[in-house]
């Protein structure tokens, strides 16, 4: 299963089997009757993996209905497209932390916290977890909605936005407190003097039986456990770019220009990269063009897409398709993130031709780590020169038309992408 998730690039996965081996071990060491007792604390250990990202767009969705029906209520005038909340007194932006995942995990935390501590039915314990589950969903709508109407009333979306943060807070702690309340009717307290069960006594020889099979099962576990990163270690050894080989450059068509001279980089990337710079009248633009090994694997990909982006770390990233004319339909997004703002477009060629990486191209990618493939992933990034300093929403329209007009204005970057991705870039 860990082999499975590191070929997909599914890094929630392999935290997850990690976490489960870490159970299966204490299972082995303690013995079944001390693990059942001890349940409830070692299997609370999951809450650290992190999960749930893949929640937060459908979060953003229930959110901005929310809003929109809320506002229709209240009967304060607005106009939503996407995730973008318009009303006379400005614009408002529920964003990917506006989401509420960050609420969610933590209310779900506590609810099994409070579930454990409190209640001794599992049928009591399974619905506090529920209300636990569905209670931060429609709180956090009220609390988006509760933003966009003091904007109304304060008559300034800037000045509801201010402290936002603070407010999320405050109204966290209430729900919070408004569940214990709930939850507090129903608990389960143990009877004062109630006998508990004994365990039949253990005798020496239990005691050293259950050692021997521990020990045993433990070291069978560490075998097991093992294996999997060996593979993916004698896979990747097979899946090294050839760093040797030049890289052809893209010639630019009018109007643009080179702006500095080809730099053929490889050194900190996984895979072959040549960074070139042009200058088509809206300021410089910076064509980045990574080559991987056909053996390469998703998880690589997604992060030199994130750090050619520049996403890490930002407080919000949207991603949409961008129309290219003359390219294939899909074949390109336009990222932009914010504080500090940032926008690139990006391109990524799986077999030859544009992909997203979905389940369905990282299944496909995981094959190629084993089996090989004719031809290399491509990942292409455009990025403008960017002001840290200007922050503004006309910043990046300039900047998105920036790298429009430079897509527009090279047909031949296609035809350029599709040289490197085709066989004939595979060496060995």
């Amino acid at each position: 299963a860990w082999l499975v998730a590191e070929r997909l690039g599914i890094m929630e996965g392999r935290q997850l089997v990690a976490m489960t081996f870490a159970e299966l071990l204490f299972f082995t060491l303690l013995g079944p009757r001390l693990w059942w007792r001890l349940a409830g604390p070692l299997l609370y250990l999951y809450f650290l993996v992190p999960f749930g990202a893949f929640l937060t767009p459908k979060l953003q969705d229930i959110t901005t209905i929310f809003v929109d029906h809320g506002l229709r209520f209240l009967h304060i005038p607005a106009y939503v497209t996407g995730y973008t909340i318009e009303i006379p007194e400005g614009t408002f932006l529920v964003a990917e932390a506006c989401a509420g995942l960050r609420f969610l995990i933590a209310a779900v935390a506590f609810g099994c916290l409070y579930a454990l501590v409190m209640y001794r039915s599992p049928i009591r314990r399974a619905v506090f977890i529920g209300v636990s589950i569905i209670v931060p969903i429609i709180a956090n709508g009220f609390r988006a909605l509760g933003i966009v109407a003091i904007g109304h009333v304060l008559g300034s979306a800037e000045a509801a936005e201010t402290d936002h943060v603070l407010y999320g807070w405050i109204f966290f702690s209430i729900v919070i407190l408004v569940l214990i309340a709930l939850g507090l009717p129903f608990r389960e307290d143990t009877a004062a003097g109630a006998p508990g069960r004994s365990l039949p006594g253990l005798r020496s020889g239990d005691f050293r039986d259950h050692l021997r099979s521990a020990v045993f099962g433990a070291v069978g576990l560490i075998v097991l456990a093992a294996i999997g990163p060996a593979i993916a270690a004698a896979l990747d050894q097979r899946a090294l770019p050839d760093m040797l080989s030049d890289l052809p450059s893209l010639m630019p068509a009018a109007p643009c220009r080179q702006h500095t001279i080809p730099l053929t980089v490889g050194l900190d990337a996984p895979g072959r990269m040549i960074v070139q710079s042009f200058d088509c009248g809206q300021g410089p633009v910076t064509l980045s063009i990574e080559v991987f090994s056909p053996r390469s694997i998703a998880s690589r990909m997604l992060a030199e897409q994130r750090r050619l982006t520049d996403v890490i770390g930002a407080d919000d990233v949207q991603s949409h398709p961008l129309s290219v004319p003359g390219s294939p339909q899909g074949s390109w997004r336009l990222v932009a993130r914010t504080n500090p703002n940032r926008v690139a477009a990006t391109s990524l060629w799986i077999d030859g031709k544009p992909a997203e990486l979905g389940l369905v191209a990282r299944a496909r990618q995981a094959w190629h780590s084993i089996a090989g493939s004719a031809y290399s992933p491509v990942l292409v990034v455009v990025t403008p020169a960017h002001n840290p300093d200007d922050a503004s929403l006309l910043a990046r329209q300039r900047a998105a038309h920036a790298i429009a007009q430079f897509l527009e204005s090279q047909p031949d970057l296609d035809t350029l992408i599709a040289r490197l991705s085709g066989p004939a870039q595979v060496k060995g």
